[in-house]
């Protein structure tokens, strides 16, 4: 299934350098909506959304579950842009879009036990392409999986391929991040998707894997247990080392770690979903390094702010131009200069 979306501009961003001095741009989703919001930033700490709180995507018009979550933002190297989020609405039986809480049962398949990924396709930031990647029917095998969430995107220097990355699992067994490598079309896997690392546990889930290269080094924070750690390797596919360290300064349950770059004073920032706490906010902490990491703290609670919006879920940042960050504005007609 594609098809053209015309009423939206979407930015996806390259990572500026601090000559670009660049604005930010985050997507994120609501749960009580299951539809695509975005909010931008001058300086990576504060964050106004675009459309005033509302969403700018809705969810209905993308998934086969009408709903979207986990979206996640990329700019290739060619200058195309990509986005992937997960098929999935958890409240589809409450909203009346489906006659069960679930798809499959789920007592045999586990919570959520969706099928498939959005993938979103786009040459000149207004008009999309769109598929929906059902990964059951992409390789023998993967007919009986339980779930497929949360992916992400990277852009392998070596193979000159996008790879994709999401937490799966196979019937109601703990979920696993696997990994495959995209076709040109962006539109299906090109191989069959492998474990990208192995927890120490054997008997716990990880989920919600965010990989970003830092000195020449591969640094994956994902999900397990409740909150976020991290795994170091030299290699984008194998060889991550497990690190004990919790990487949150959360006393709760959150998830869904992401790293993005600011443009001054080269700093990373870590931001991830405190989804333990009501309502929901998202913890940031800061590094240079990668070894030493400052506390930020949450939303509206030190100095990083959101100031139109709340209860956001499962963010993305990337640095984007003035010239973009700008374009948006005036699509959403928000009064915000750069």
């Amino acid at each position: 299934m594609r098809f053209t979306i015309a009423f939206v501009l979407l930015v996806l961003p390259f990572c500026a350098t601090s000559q670009d001095t660049p604005a930010y741009l985050m997507v994120y989703f609501k749960d009580e909506s299951h539809d695509l919001y975005f909010a931008l930033s001058k300086d990576g700490y504060s964050f106004t959304d675009v459309n005033n709180g509302k969403p700018v995507i809705a969810g209905d018009t993308l998934a086969e579950q009408k709903g979207i979550r986990d979206p996640y933002i990329l700019r290739a190297p060619d200058g195309t842009f990509y986005m992937a989020l997960t098929d999935l609405h958890i409240y589809a039986h409450r909203d009346g879009i489906r006659t069960t809480e679930w798809e499959r049962d789920g007592k045999q398949y586990g919570w959520g036990n969706n099928h498939g990924l959005v993938l979103m396709k786009s040459k000149d930031l207004i008009h999309w392409s769109h598929s929906v990647l059902r990964v059951d029917r992409s390789f023998p095998g993967l007919e009986d999986i339980g779930c497929a969430w949360a992916p992400e995107l990277f852009y392998d220097e070596k193979t000159k391929k996008i790879m994709i990355y999401f937490s799966m699992r196979f019937g109601n067994k703990p979920e696993k991040v696997y990994y495959s490598f995209m076709d040109q079309d962006f539109t299906k896997m090109e191989t069959a998707p492998k474990v990208l690392f192995d927890y120490p546990d054997p008997d716990a889930g990880y989920i919600d894997a965010d990989i970003t290269k830092f000195n020449n080094k591969y640094y994956l924070f994902y999900s397990v247990n409740r909150s976020v750690k991290r795994m170091v390797s030299d290699s984008l596919t194998s060889g991550y080392r497990y690190e004990d360290q919790r990487y949150d300064s959360e006393k709760v349950a959150c998830e869904a770690p992401n790293v993005y770059k600011r443009a001054s004073g080269n700093k990373w920032v870590l931001v991830y979903d405190i989804y333990g706490i009501k309502p929901h906010n998202f913890g940031f902490r800061e590094t240079s390094d990668f070894v030493t990491f400052t506390d930020l703290g949450h939303f509206n609670e030190g100095v990083m702010k959101s100031t139109n919006f709340s209860s956001p879920k499962h963010p993305s940042v990337i640095s984007i131009t003035k010239e973009e960050a700008t374009r948006i504005a005036k699509q959403w007609k928000l009064n915000m200069t750069f």
